[in-house]
């Protein structure tokens, strides 16, 4: 339930990108054809603009441009994609710790396609500098805690081979700005993950049952004649993923040593590929335990 609500706030999102114009919200895309260009003063004398970018015919995925222009008219800052977002619902919120807002541009990268949507985050204080990009088609949460550190919460995919694209295995991570960068902070968080009453806990204990694991120790080849079993294999490679995250690697190899034997090596590749960006450590591991 948790992935096909997951699979729909990403339906909503993508939705909602689209009929931005309808809404009169500050946006431009390239399909359909954004025609008007928009203008907003922000504070201490900057202004945004946005639309259509002047030259889109000699560029490729130029369709739509933003940028910030400070009190001299002169350009700070400048996005450009097949479609851009003025976010103004999170813009004025302080990611940096310092007390003054930041800027957020949502921009499109991938075609026009209202989907994998890159939050521009931007500061302007002491200069105008982009502070960081994320989201790349994932889910993102921007969450404020009681001490007012900004917690940015997004969904990781997992290898997508051996399940339907509807329950795709995915982890929880979350992300902290210090020092200028994005840093992960997922351990601190993972008590309360790996704990009864989180959705994602609660999810793999109801699925991850020794009869449905037996069924899936079973299956010698992946496909449409065992899709029932989609639920199970994603939970248990999402299961996997968010202990990697958390950097419990000995519960993480025990997680993936439940698949079926047939094809486990095959499936260690693509689990190893799928998190290589974020736990090279955890690779270095299953090389380590496949030798």
């Amino acid at each position: 339930m948790r992935r096909l609500c997951f699979a729909l706030l990403l339906i909503a999102s993508c939705a909602a990108f689209a009929s931005a114009q309808d809404e009169k919200k500050i946006a431009c895309y390239v399909s359909p054809k954004t025609t008007e260009s928009f203008k907003k003063k922000l504070w201490d004398g900057y202004e945004i603009s946005l639309g259509p970018a002047r030259n889109a015919a000699e560029t490729d995925g130029g369709d739509c441009t933003a940028a910030i222009y400070n009190a001299a008219g002169k350009v700070v800052f400048r996005t450009t994609g097949f479609g851009v977002i003025f976010d103004e619902e999170h813009t004025g919120m302080d990611f940096d710790g310092d007390g003054k807002g930041e800027v957020v541009f949502i921009t499109d990268e991938a075609g026009g396609a209202h989907c994998c949507w890159v939050y521009n985050v931007v500061t302007l204080v002491p200069k105008p500098q982009k502070l960081f990009d994320v989201g790349e088609g994932a889910a993102v949460d921007f969450v404020k805690e009681k001490d007012g550190r900004m917690v940015i919460w997004q969904r990781v995919g997992g290898p997508g081979a051996f399940t339907s694209g509807m329950e795709r295995p995915f982890a929880e991570q979350a992300l902290r700005l210090k020092a200028g960068r994005l840093v992960d902070a997922t351990p601190e968080f993972c008590a309360q993950i790996f704990t009864p009453g989180h959705e994602d806990f609660d999810e793999w204990t109801r699925v991850l049952t020794p009869e449905n694991l037996t069924k899936l120790q079973g299956v010698k080849k992946f496909g449409y004649s065992n899709s029932d079993l989609d639920v199970v294999v994603s939970a248990l490679l999402s299961r996997a993923m968010q202990r990697v995250l958390c950097r419990q690697y000995d519960e993480a190899l025990a997680d993936l040593d439940l698949w079926p034997e047939g094809s486990r090596d095959q499936m260690k590749d693509e689990f190893a590929a799928s998190v290589k960006e974020f736990s090279p450590e955890f690779v270095e591991r299953l090389r380590a335990a496949a030798k």
